[in-house]
């Protein structure tokens, strides 16, 4: 009977991807696509949860089978996420005239992701306080308390590294390794690895102009090849959205987001205002904030269901050339560097909740001048190479945590809410690296305001 069950269910996702099919084939806009799959896998998730309980076979067996659709959409983008930072970083760095502008490009980018980090503490902070979040309130089962040992186990491989040490891991020492994701700065050593090579190719087109000529056709080349994978992929982000989201919904611990409703509000309402802060900056800059945010949605919504900043990657380029102006070697590299610092949402927000949590439990005054501070002068240091990828913000809240020298464990206490704040922590995330492109493009004048205010450019070579 209940292999019945699972068939059954099966046969339901099937049906559904064929109404996103049919909807793709009646011309219906990429954006409503998204967003319907991300409702009916919401609607989905919580029949499934209703009608068999969070523990049962069937559930499990279930999203096993809808992750091959929605947990391999992911593999799929993270497959083409290495080839195309890589390539699409030299093809913008050969098409410089000078190399002094890249140098003003990766500025504007790192400065403004540290920046709005370190405000999105500063935010975490406020947000916590009003809400009197205090680790005490917080009752630790077993699963509780084998994270917060797991998570002391992990720090000391963190605790041991200092800070010139972490910048260091940024540096590569082999670049095929790198290229398998096997650290959680791979990302950041692919781009800066590819910098190399474009200012290598600028320098051998003033020697050998013919050689450089033979490497930039091949490299613009490969770059349309690429490109078009990603078309392909981004096609299918409706099926994934639909499945990721019904599995999360599905295996989410309702008495644990009960229970832990506070922090989830507190949460929630800080990254709305961050968002908002987001919003501001792209008002001050000229632009239309409304505009801005329906463009920016389906990526946004991405984000949310994937819970993956590097995963983003792909959609998060096309968005920002084709549909916010953004010029194409500025969206490639805030798009890459926001996968791999100044996350607003991982690094910023929430370890500087925890921080604000756990510091009444060892006795230190979490509003004392000193203390905040410290606080966000820490975060902003410790958001580099912090890993887009699940578990990454708990990877930044454990540097952010012993540097201040705070019990880690404690932050095992939220394991199960996690993958709920995740979602909002990462759409930040990804918004943040966005907002970066953007702001970054309008100062170095290389900003399309037409295609930002074209409506009809939220589809381009997206949908079609």
């Amino acid at each position: 009977m209940d292999n019945l069950f699972i068939a059954l269910n099966i046969v339901i996702l099937l049906a559904i991807i064929g109404l996103l099919i049919y909807m793709q084939k009646k011309h219906v806009s990429f954006t409503k696509r998204v967003f319907t799959g991300l409702g009916i896998g919401i609607v989905l998730g919580a029949i499934l949860q209703w009608g068999y309980g969070s523990d049962s076979m069937v559930l499990t067996k279930t999203t096993d089978w809808y992750s091959i659709v929605g947990s391999g959409y992911i593999r799929l983008l993270m497959m083409i996420v290495v080839p195309l930072v890589m390539v699409s970083i030299i093809q913008s760095i050969i098409n410089l005239e000078k190399t002094a502008a890249l140098g003003k490009m990766a500025g504007w980018i790192i400065g403004i992701l540290i920046a709005t980090t370190m405000v999105a503490a500063l935010v975490g902070i406020t947000s916590a306080t009003v809400f009197d979040l205090n680790a005490d309130q917080i009752e630790a089962g077993q699963d509780e308390s084998d994270r917060g040992i797991m998570l002391e186990d992990t720090l000391g491989d963190v605790e041991n590294q200092t800070t010139p040490e972490r910048i260091l891991n940024f540096i590569p020492s082999n670049i095929f390794l790198d290229m398998t994701g096997e650290r959680p700065t791979s990302v950041i050593a692919v781009v800066i690895f590819s910098v190399i090579v474009g200012i290598a190719v600028l320098g051998v087109r003033r020697k050998s102009p013919e050689q450089a000529e033979i490497f930039t056709k091949m490299v613009n080349s490969i770059y349309a090849v690429v490109m078009r994978i990603v078309t392909l992929i981004l096609r299918l982000a409706p099926f994934g959205v639909l499945a990721l989201m019904a599995n999360t919904v599905a295996s989410t611990d309702v008495a644990g987001v009960l229970e832990l409703g506070k922090f989830v509000l507190a949460s929630y309402v800080a990254i709305g205002i961050m968002f908002i802060i987001h919003l501001l900056l792209i008002t001050v800059s000229g632009l239309n904030p409304f505009v801005y945010l329906r463009k920016a949605l389906p990526v946004l919504g991405f984000a949310f269901t994937s819970r993956s900043s590097a995963g983003t990657i792909p959609l998060n380029i096309q968005a920002q050339k084709n549909s916010l102006g953004v010029d194409e070697g500025i969206a490639n590299m805030s798009a890459s560097f926001g996968a791999t610092m100044g996350q607003n949402g991982c690094a910023g927000i929430y370890p500087a909740m925890l921080a604000v949590m756990i510091a009444p439990t060892i006795g230190i005054d979490p509003l004392s001048f000193g203390f905040i501070i410290q606080l966000v002068l820490i975060i902003g240091i410790s958001s580099f190479g912090v890993a887009g990828v699940g578990g990454g913000a708990t990877f930044a809240a454990l540097i952010v945590l012993s540097s201040m020298n705070m019990p880690v464990a404690l932050a095992g206490l939220l394991i199960s809410i996690e993958a709920l704040i995740d979602m909002g922590r990462t759409a930040l995330n990804v918004n943040g690296s966005m907002v970066t492109g953007t702001l970054t493009s309008r100062v170095l004048n290389k900003f399309n305001t037409k295609t930002y205010n074209d409506r009809t450019a939220i589809e381009e070579n997206i949908s079609l």
